[in-house]
């Protein structure tokens, strides 16, 4: 199918993919940096890859199972950064000084699971979006 026979649901199910994808390699670098000192470290790891094939594989093949399963792993998405959220601003607070400006700058970035949260929202309401 040609590019410009795609719609606007298909194009933003493909940039959910892609942008998955960046956010894998940000995350494991970030956690690889880290150890993995926490085991919830890994969710993200494995999460991301596996919404990056699926919103792949939907926005070339639209099967109603694909649509369930991609749906279903953009709420478990929004779950895992909504986790995320909590283990990263928590991070920042334990530090020496807790909650400071130059603790938001060194610490563990708490934006990046919003950004994954907003992914997985984005992908939902391409989803839900009737």
């Amino acid at each position: 199918m040609h590019w410009t026979q795609w719609t606007l649901d298909r194009m933003i199910i493909l940039f959910v993919a892609i942008a998955f994808f960046a956010i894998w390699v940000q995350v494991t670098l970030s956690h690889y940096r880290q150890n993995f000192h926490h085991k919830s470290m890994w969710a993200p790891i494995i999460a991301s890859p596996l919404f990056s094939v699926t919103g792949l594989a939907l926005a070339m093949v639209h099967a109603g199972w694909l649509v369930w399963l991609f749906t279903g792993l953009m709420w478990v998405g929004v779950l895992i950064g909504s986790a995320g959220f909590y283990y990263h601003f928590h991070g920042v607070g334990v530090r020496v000084g807790g909650w400071t400006m130059r603790n938001f700058l060194v610490g563990p970035p708490v934006i990046m699971p919003v950004l994954f949260i907003a992914m997985c929202a984005l992908g939902l309401i391409v989803m839900y979006w009737r």
